[in-house]
């Protein structure tokens, strides 16, 4: 059967129609191979990609740290005397030296004060006091404290002297000590004023002593115009108290002093109660 032209014309419409139907159902149904660009940054990953540097996490500033204090040893750095003479006891314990003596009123009553308290000290010994009183020096040897040679008669010169001299002044109070005090052991050496020269600590050690200064001096030989007992006692007190340390090597003075002894009923207790007081060592 022909169909007529309006019919074919009809037909093909359609026909065209129902193919455009088609290809849009289809493009409605296939998944697009890449999404369309969003307007909003996505939010970033947690974790950072392996194809990129990961961004350093922040530091604070560094800063310099304050620089520690360098801490000396106490055995690296031992403060010394006059010629090399010794000022400490190398340990912590706090040497009492009374010089000049023994003086016949003074000595034995520091010695009782030391056997009341419980102390031994140093005595540095004037050869023609011993001899005056041999009885005394048994005394101290007897109460267990340290012998110190301190000249025949006080030369506050004799370390200019010649070697020789010097050799016979600290000879001759060593048999002065050991007349009165056979078994005595004599270790140290004291100079007259603290005068030590090379020459004087050289015949000390030469005769087995070791030459003995001090760390604190309280001036208790000193009795200026117009001071006070009372106020030269206080004096004393205070300078002991104030400059006496861990290792001290204390000065005092037994002959002709009965302020310093008097100043000794304080210090004692005061001392005993912070620091070991110790004869130097003999052996």
């Amino acid at each position: 059967m022909r169909l007529s032209r309006s019919k074919k014309l009809v037909l093909l419409g359609v026909a065209l129609v129902m193919v455009g139907l088609a290809g849009r159902a289809s493009a409605d149904t296939t998944p697009s191979a890449q999404p369309p660009a969003s307007s909003a940054s996505a939010p970033s990953s947690s974790v950072p990609s392996s194809s990129a540097p990961s961004s350093p996490a922040p530091t604070k500033p560094a800063v310099n740290p304050k620089p520690k204090p360098s801490v000396v040893k106490a055995s690296a750095k031992k403060p010394v005397g006059p010629a090399g003479s010794r000022m400490t006891t190398g340990t912590k314990g706090v040497a009492l030296t009374f010089d000049d003596g023994p003086d016949p009123a003074q000595t034995p009553r520091i010695l009782k004060l030391l056997a009341q308290n419980h102390t031994k000290a140093t005595f540095c010994l004037v050869g023609k006091n011993v001899e005056k009183f041999p009885e005394l020096t048994r005394q101290i040897v007897a109460g267990g404290h340290t012998l110190c040679n301190h000249t025949w008669s006080h030369d506050l010169k004799l370390g200019k002297k010649p070697a020789a001299k010097i050799q016979a002044d600290l000879a001759r109070t060593n048999a002065a000590i050991h007349k009165a005090a056979p078994n005595a052991k004599i270790k140290y050496f004291r100079a007259p004023g603290g005068n030590f020269t090379p020459g004087v600590v050289a015949v000390a050690k030469k005769l087995g002593m070791t030459s003995l200064y001090w760390r604190v001096d309280p001036r208790d030989w000193d009795h200026p115009k117009g001071e006070t007992h009372a106020q030269h006692r206080s004096r004393v007190i205070s300078r002991v108290e104030h400059n006496t340390h861990a290792g001290a090597i204390v000065l005092s003075h037994d002959y002709a002093q009965p302020d310093t002894i008097a100043a000794y009923r304080t210090l004692l207790p005061w001392l005993r109660k912070r620091y070991q007081l110790i004869a130097l060592p003999t052996a």
